[in-house]
């Protein structure tokens, strides 16, 4: 299938900046423009950022239907080789679906660190759809955001069987937690309606990390980079980079 035009303002980015690189992974439905106003954030402070666009995402909904989990984890896995190349140090922060990729990856390599938002292990709205082949597309509803003002690009449906390859990779990883050892920094919405909020004390308690600490996210619900908490995530996520990459950044 050939590949349809990128919606605009969900196009991937890159940022350059010093030698400690963020790949920033959007979730399931989303698109970079969900991530944006972190990966500003963090360039300010100096790093090189790479906010990727998952295969299907932020084109057409037909074009989602065609991916599988194989290719979202490909796609995560290119980008830090993509940061490698030129970053002595790389930290994966990912939201919901992409904070499973983010988990994912780093049970597979060397990263320096995960910081996860609302990750995504469990999503009960998509349950009754496992290993079905009809519908073929599900409403996808209203983001889930507590900020009536924010905006996220998201398509008004979603394949079914896409959904699958959500629910496959979830289970998929939640076997593999064990093996991410690298330091961890866990933010979860306990209003989330979207992923249950014991999905992030579930990966909290899985993960083999030695350094690994819990916030919680009281003002938002499950996009919370778009919402009410933003600035504390932005804030909590430098801090936790800062003192775990040993070199100094722009202020």
């Amino acid at each position: 299938m050939k590949e349809s035009k990128v919606i605009p303002g969900a196009e991937a980015y890159f940022l350059s900046g010093n030698s400690v690189g963020i790949l920033i992974c959007h979730g399931f439905n989303g698109t970079p423009q969900s991530m944006q106003y972190l990966c500003e954030r963090f360039a300010k402070h100096g790093f090189t950022v790479y906010s990727l666009r998952l295969k299907g995402h932020g084109t057409h909904e037909e074009e989602m239907e065609s991916c599988c989990q194989d290719d979202w984890m490909k796609d995560v896995e290119d980008g830090y080789r993509l940061l490698k190349q030129t970053c002595r140090k790389v930290f994966v922060i990912g939201q919901s679906m992409g904070g499973a990729l983010a988990f994912d990856l780093a049970g597979k390599v060397d990263c320096d660190g995960v910081i996860a938002i609302n990750a995504a292990l469990k999503v009960p709205d998509y349950e009754p759809y496992r290993h079905l082949s009809s519908p073929r597309f599900i409403p996808d509803g209203k983001p889930d955001i507590r900020n009536s003002e924010a905006v996220e690009i998201t398509y008004q449906r979603v394949p079914v069987k896409a959904v699958n390859e959500l629910l496959f990779l979830m289970d998929r990883v939640k076997i593999a937690l064990q093996k991410v050892t690298c330091p961890v920094l866990l933010f979860h919405s306990p209003e989330d309606h979207v992923v249950p909020a014991h999905c992030s004390y579930e990966i909290y308690h899985l993960i083999s990390s030695k350094d690994k600490t819990m916030i919680s996210l009281n003002n938002s619900y499950h996009v919370a980079s778009l919402d009410y908490d933003r600035d504390k995530i932005a804030e909590e996520a430098i801090s936790f980079m800062k003192v775990r990459c040993n070199i100094t950044l722009v202020p």
